[in-house]
């Protein structure tokens, strides 16, 4: 199995650096991207808020949230962040054109054993991936709000994911004390298709003339 030592996070907005959080108290020297210095300073503020919190309330020893603190780092660029991790993970707003760009470049940068993923919760994690020349290395993975705190995780793999790529990716959600759904990839991934499956049978449920409104 690969080990991973080293996570990238790209973009540093909600999702992204609660992703960075729950990767530095996992253990891992994680390093949170983005292009915007406003957007970094926020990230970093909003951790750090974060992780006194959970100290607050107990769920987080306070040497455990020190150690947190000295894993973490702050880059404005891609290369910067990406070139010595293990894992990258996107955690870019949901278009795809966004997505593939940095897949593209991720590919470009990192070295040939690093892992790449994607946060996506409804695009096809097979067409980004098919920018690189290694699908075999990548894979969805789909945290819930919030990252931290919230013990779900979907890890997407795809007809390309190699059993080491995500092995690699479950000891990675493990550590950040995930609870790991492993699906193969389909629209929705699982919370869409429960939701969908719930509101179909409610309809079917609903009464005649409620239907006709």
């Amino acid at each position: 199995m690969a080990e991973v030592r080293t996570v990238a996070v790209i973009g540093a907005g909600a999702m992204g650096r609660a992703i960075a959080h729950a990767a530095a108290v996992g253990g891992y020297r994680t390093i949170l991207e983005d292009l915007l210095p406003n957007a970094l300073r926020k990230a970093e503020t909003e951790i750090h808020a974060d992780l006194d919190n959970a100290v607050e309330l107990g769920k987080l020893a306070a040497a455990d949230a020190n150690r947190a603190l000295g894993r973490l780092e702050y880059a404005g660029a891609i290369d910067q962040a990406a070139r010595d991790a293990d894992l990258v993970i996107e955690a870019v707003p949901e278009e795809m054109e966004s997505k593939i760009e940095i897949f593209t470049l991720l590919d470009k940068i990192c070295r040939p054993a690093t892992i790449l993923a994607s946060t996506t919760s409804s695009l096809s994690v097979s067409e980004i991936s098919s920018v690189t020349y290694r699908a075999n290395q990548c894979v969805g993975v789909h945290f819930f709000n919030p990252a931290p705190g919230t013990k779900r995780l979907e890890i997407v793999r795809t007809p390309e994911t190699d059993d080491e790529t995500l092995a690699a990716v479950v000891e990675v959600g493990k550590r950040m004390g995930k609870e790991i759904v492993v699906l193969k990839e389909a629209p929705g991934f699982v919370a869409g298709r429960i939701d969908a499956m719930i509101g179909k049978e409610a309809f079917l449920d609903a009464p005649e003339r409620h239907r006709e409104r």
